[in-house]
Order: C-alpha cells, then sequence, then structure tokens
C-alpha cells in the first residue's frame, strides 16, 4: 500500500472556497485507477495548511497513472488558484491503520 502526502498550502482567506471547489473536483480522484481512499484534513497550528493522503494500490498508480492523466490535470486546474505556494507531495508505503497493535 502506497500513501501520497500533499501539504496544500492555501490563502487564508480561500480556505472556504478552496474546501468547496475541492469537493467539486475530488470525484475525480475517486474514479482513479488503483484508487483506495482519501482524506483532506487542515492543519491544526497552521490552518491555512491541508493535508491530503491518498491511499494507492501502487506508486505506479498515482505516478505516471493518475498525475499523467486528463483527470488529474482537470483536478488541479480546479485547485491551483487556492495555493499560496507549491503544493509538496512525497509518497510513503505502509500497511492501513490497526488499532491497538505495531504498525511495523
Amino acid at each position: 500500500m502506497i500513501y501520497e502526502i500533499a501539504v496544500l498550502p492555501v490563502y487564508k482567506e480561500q480556505i472556504e472556497n478552496f474546501r468547496n471547489a475541492f469537493a467539486q473536483v475530488a470525484p475525480l480522484l475517486c474514479r482513479a485507477k488503483g484508487y483506495c481512499g482519501h482524506m483532506l484534513a487542515q492543519e491544526i497550528e497552521t490552518p491555512h495548511r491541508f493535508n491530503l493522503i491518498v491511499r494507492w494500490q501502487s506508486l505506479e498508480d498515482h505516478t505516471p497513472g493518475f498525475e499523467a492523466s486528463e483527470d488529474h490535470r482537470v483536478f488541479m486546474l480546479g485547485l491551483q488558484d487556492y495555493f499560496s505556494e507549491e503544493p509538496q507531495v512525497y509518497h510513503i508505503e505502509g500497511v492501513a491503520f490497526s488499532k491497538g497493535g505495531p504498525l511495523f
């Protein structure tokens, strides 16, 4: 299981508009090959930053898969005006969260 973590810095005055825009483009992400779920979380200490965590079957499903697609282009077009800086994206490998036991 691969997790994509995207740190999304949003203009402070655009937070609600960003949330609405994300809700509009999220179906493009959800229909991607290898998509296994996502969470958009607003940071507590820095509320104008969001973390988008997407679970993928494989790294290839995300990149080059979704990133090279027309859906990704439209997804980013719907969000890019809300970013105060370039988003930072990285990947980690791991299992799904478990309750009460070690994750490794």
